[in-house]
């Protein structure tokens, strides 16, 4: 089975991209993708500062570019993944009706972590903290597809 994995925050330029590049080079077989839920940035790369702070851990997302959530992505998805509640709530604004796909936090798959969400590196500017819940959620993911 591939699954069809699409990573949500609010511009597309620093969470999202960034939870994309990590995932498909955990699991290459999956589909993934990565939206926003705000308009601001659509065909842009991701933020300079982040793609540096992943590129020193050899994540490359410089192909990347932005783009918004559509409600037309709970059909072409399995699961969509948001970064914070803001971000669930945009989405489910959105869901059709009758529809079912799940969408989770991507830090439900790092309960360890202590965090309910991805914080915003774009205002925080702490793009490494970020970087460490992307990767122990997307580890987490991929534990939990593989039913690990």
């Amino acid at each position: 089975m591939t699954h069809r994995i699409l990573f949500v925050c609010l511009g597309n330029i620093c969470r999202s991209p960034a939870a994309e590049a990590v995932f498909r080079d955990l699991m290459p077989e999956a589909r993934t993708d990565s939206a926003g839920t705000s308009d601001w940035h659509v065909g842009k790369p991701p933020f300079a500062p982040m793609q540096t702070a992943a590129r020193m851990r050899g994540i490359d997302m410089s192909d990347l570019r932005a783009r918004q959530f559509s409600s037309a992505d709970f059909d072409r998805f399995d699961l969509i993944i948001g970064m914070d509640a803001s971000n669930l709530a945009d989405i489910e604004a959105l869901r059709p009706a009758g529809n079912t796909q799940p969408v989770q936090l991507l830090t439900d798959f790092a309960p360890d972590s202590g965090m309910d969400h991805v914080p915003d590196p774009y205002y925080t500017r702490d793009f490494d903290q970020a970087l460490d819940l992307i990767e122990m959620g997307a580890q987490g993911l991929y534990r939990h597809l593989r039913g690990d």
